[in-house]
């Protein structure tokens, strides 16, 4: 059989998101940091993206993490997925840290890492059970921060949701889902898309007027209070595209949305779930200046070892979505 193009990738999944670490079949790219490279990637190099991700080899909530080389940590890394780049993607450490103890990088002789990302540096750690298997990682990531508050955006039908902005290594608005009058269950997940795609088309027309806003356009973050330190979350990243997990740059934002607003010290646990009932346990390392160092711990398992092939004359190499 005669191939244009090969990959050696490892899946992933992290709290029931899925993570693509690419091994092999991507040239040496330009940069001295992460972020550059990145950068040479996006530029020069965007199509793989869907030969990576798409249809037919992959799908529309597929995240990839591509290992480059870092000259001020550990491991450099940087995230793609369907439609944008990611600074940074807390479920991919957490399985681009399960793939390096797969592959054997990782032992039990090692409990932590440094990680460069395009939006920083964060430290990894790593618990071990008896039997030498990783058991948990705990990323403590970028600084965090709340934004913008009580944000008022006006939906079709004369409706408006109010929403906090917090960065936690990516933009979040964060929607109160009873407010909205959602239900953050695996059965409701349609209406959820419907919603967070109408809240990002409003925050973008509100932002076109409004250059004090963050201009990359947020993605949604729906919680749903189960208590005074434990929520659901659902993440839409798009019209046809949610977290399964309960997002780890998302659940950084919630911490420092909590934080600001006086509802979470630092040292208190919290337990961010996803609507599949995996979890997360986060807790504000330290606070600062308005900013928090969230630290996240959750685990990843391997889903596949495989090799992502194009044949000659393949329609579809470049790989298609449909949204």
């Amino acid at each position: 059989m005669r191939l244009t193009r090969s990959f050696s990738v490892i899946d992933s999944h992290t709290a029931g998101h899925p993570t693509r670490v690419i091994l092999s079949g991507i040239a040496p790219l330009k940069g001295e940091s992460v972020r550059a490279q990145r950068d040479d990637f996006r530029d020069n190099h965007d199509s793989l993206r869907g030969v990576l991700l798409h249809e037919p080899r992959g799908h529309a909530a597929m995240v990839g993490a591509i290992p480059v080389p870092s000259r001020v940590a550990d491991y450099g890394v940087f995230f793609i997925s369907s439609y944008i780049y990611l600074d940074m993607c807390g479920h991919g450490t957490i399985g681009f840290a399960r793939t390096l103890a797969a592959t054997g990088q990782l032992s039990p002789g090692t409990e932590r890492f440094s990680m460069e990302a395009p939006a920083g540096i964060v430290d990894v750690a790593l618990a071990w059970n008896e039997q030498g298997e990783l058991a948990s990682v705990t990323l403590t990531n970028v600084k965090s921060y709340l934004g913008v508050r009580d944000l008022s955006l006006s939906l079709p039908g004369g409706r408006t949701v109010t929403a906090d902005l917090a960065y936690g290594g990516v933009w979040y608005a964060i929607v109160d889902a009873h407010t909205a009058g959602l239900r953050l269950d695996p059965d409701n997940v349609g209406a959820a898309l419907q919603a967070g795609d109408a809240i990002k088309a409003a925050y973008v027309q509100l932002a076109a007027d409004r250059p004090d806003l963050p201009q990359t356009t947020p993605s949604i973050l729906f919680v749903a209070d189960d208590g005074p330190a434990e929520a659901r979350h659902l993440v839409v990243l798009a019209a046809n595209k949610f977290d399964r997990s309960p997002c780890g740059t998302g659940t950084s934002a919630r911490l420092a949305q909590l934080h600001a607003r006086g509802l979470l010290r630092t040292g208190e646990p919290y337990k961010a779930k996803s609507i599949l009932g995996t979890s997360f346990d986060a807790v504000i390392a330290s606070a600062e200046n308005g900013a928090i160092s969230p630290r996240i711990t959750g685990m990843a398992h391997i889903s596949a070892f495989s090799t992502i092939v194009c044949e000659p004359g393949d329609p579809l190499a470049q790989g298609f979505l449909c949204r």
